[in-house]
């Protein structure tokens, strides 16, 4: 197909109108774009680059004639929808946690494990925003040396909560500010029975504990990491941590390779040509990533490149990136971009 015809599920939240964004941004080649949502956004109008699209209700029959479909509004709604839109004969590219880890459906970073889409059956996958940039990371040190153990320390925006989450991190500082009583709704978790403030504060919780100990965003990292790089034997360790930052999550990783004598230059080495990274690391100049400069930006910001100083096959590093670009709209736009690819073979 020369040009297809696009559907946007959740078009009226923060990741569909990026979604939208970054298909208009990078000249994707449709020949209709059509923005789907729950009733009561039916009727709104979004405008883009100068163009007004008109959002409609999602039904069963909104996929009539769909060639690719985003969903970003839910697990709940993907689980309602996306078989439909399959039957109806769209691909599904898929941003909720509902198909990640299903066997028969692939998850893909397109710099990672793009040959995976030639096993789609439909739908297709689209990571967690904090397993993306680790992996997007990892992948040029992973093909070049091997990789045996992670262990990620992630710092994650509040904007991965939801425009809520930033409005009450927003009201929280000036609450602080102004030595008023801080009032807390939203975090850690809405499942939660306690709620703590985000305004300088830090929350070593994202999403709810598993029996375990671990919070199923950590066991999120873990197990779609095995998946994404088709390593079962793969040692990986997460905790997750909020943060009072709107947008642009950071994460440091410790990683042990395979391959005896390697350095710190050749790790960068390995880095500094990889598709989507940029290297900001020269401590002389104080040069590293920060989530306020990446904001708006597609790539994902690798810096503090150092050996551990114990272990001779051990590594560290720090990983940036906005969560709601690579994190989440653009790696969406990227597996569509690789899927037609794909066909075109």
């Amino acid at each position: 197909m020369s040009t297809v015809n696009i559907a946007i599920v959740g078009a009226t939240g923060a990741v569909g109108t990026t979604i939208l964004e970054k298909l208009l941004e990078r000249d994707f080649p449709s020949s209709s774009i059509k923005l789907l949502a729950s009733a009561r956004s039916a009727g709104n109008v979004i405008e883009v680059d100068g163009k007004q699209f008109t959002v409609e209700e999602t039904v069963p029959e909104s996929f009539e004639d769909v060639d690719i479909a985003f969903f970003s509004a839910g697990g709940a709604i993907s689980k309602m929808f996306a078989e439909e839109a399959v039957k109806r004969g769209a691909v599904v590219i898929d941003n909720t946690s509902a198909f990640r880890m299903t066997e028969t459906i692939p998850l893909v970073v397109p710099e990672v494990n793009a040959d995976a889409l030639n096993e789609h059956n439909g739908i297709i996958a689209n990571p967690n925003c904090s397993t993306i940039q680790m992996v997007t990371a990892l992948e040029p040190i992973r093909d070049s040396f091997g990789l045996g153990r992670i262990i990620v320390s992630t710092y994650q925006a509040v904007s991965g909560a939801g425009a809520e989450a930033i409005d009450e991190l927003e009201t929280q500082s000036n609450q602080f500010l102004n030595r008023h009583e801080i009032e807390a709704k939203l975090l850690p978790t809405g499942a939660g029975e306690k709620f703590y403030p985000i305004s300088f504060n830090a929350i070593p919780q994202i999403d709810a504990f598993d029996s375990s100990g671990y919070t199923l965003e950590e066991l999120k990292m873990i197990n779609e990491t095995k998946k994404i790089f088709n390593m079962n034997d793969l040692h990986v360790s997460a905790t997750c941590v909020r943060i009072p930052v709107v947008s642009g999550h950071s994460e440091s990783v410790y990683f042990e390779v395979d391959k005896e004598g390697v350095t710190v230059d050749e790790i960068r080495s390995s880095l500094v040509n990889a598709p989507g990274i940029v290297v900001q690391d020269d401590t002389n100049k104080q040069e590293y990533p920060m989530p306020l400069f990446s904001e708006g930006k597609d790539d994902v910001f690798v810096g503090r490149l150092r050996k551990d100083p114990d272990h001779p096959k051990g590594f560290h590093m720090w990983v940036v990136t906005d969560n709601l670009i690579k994190g989440a709209a653009l790696n969406s736009v990227q597996i569509a971009e690789a899927l037609l690819a794909t066909e075109k073979k």
